[in-house]
């Protein structure tokens, strides 16, 4: 047994209907970016500020703590886009991923960082992600690189798609009590690829947070 495959699989049978959404490859986007799947959710203002911590500078964008453990290493392998909202855009999607696993280290779906990067449908994926990893009695260790990151804006500059490629082949799933990392094989399982439909939060503050989440488990295109 690995890293996040039980848990996901228990968060992707409790909401098939959000989570199974296959992306499909990146030669089906629509010319019309204003046809984003989700792009017409509303952003929300983050329940709460984040709690005044030791964490780095860098580790506190928008001043929200976004700190992980030192064996939880989450390697976002892109480069930025020359757009100003789409770097944005993806600089937070980058933060809702920290935000779940920091969640999961936490042991709780009310982390600030949680409230602050998701909102709408991607506020359920992420409380159902940790939820899973608490209901199974883990937590994360390792290394998650996400990478082969594009995007795509409507024509309003609301929303942006951020799709990109996760390799989970070096991201364990370790029990709380017995601290046993569980392993397995490599496997297509390791793959998966994910659309997330970042909106932009409507208080100047900069703030973009995801609010639909699309994934294509067992990913073949992203080996």
């Amino acid at each position: 047994m690995k890293r996040r495959s039980l848990p996901v699989a228990a968060a992707l049978a409790a909401t098939a209907a959000l989570l199974l959404t296959a992306c499909g490859s990146e030669d089906d986007k629509s010319s019309d970016n204003d046809k984003i799947a989700g792009a017409g959710q509303g952003a929300e203002k983050p329940e709460k500020s984040a709690e005044p911590s030791g964490a780095p500078a860098e580790d506190k964008p928008d001043g929200v703590d976004v700190s992980l453990p030192a064996d939880m290493d989450l390697v976002f392998d892109w480069d930025k886009p020359k757009d100003v909202n789409e770097a944005a855009a993806m600089d937070d999607a980058a933060n809702f991923f920290r935000a779940i696993y920091r969640g999961v280290d936490k042991r709780t779906t009310k982390d600030a960082a949680v409230a602050a990067y998701a909102t709408g449908d991607g506020l359920t994926y992420a409380k159902t992600q940790i939820d899973a990893w608490i209901d199974g009695g883990w937590t994360a260790t390792g290394t998650l690189r996400h990478y082969d990151a594009t995007t795509r804006s409507t024509t309003n500059g609301k929303a942006v798609e951020v799709a990109f490629c996760a390799d989970a082949g070096k991201f364990y799933g370790k029990e709380i009590k017995t601290k046993k990392i569980l392993t397995t094989k490599p496997s297509i399982e390791d793959f998966d690829h994910f659309k997330i439909i970042m909106t932009k939060l409507p208080t100047g503050t900069g703030l973009w947070q995801a609010s639909k989440v699309f994934v294509e488990t067992k990913a073949a295109k992203c080996q």
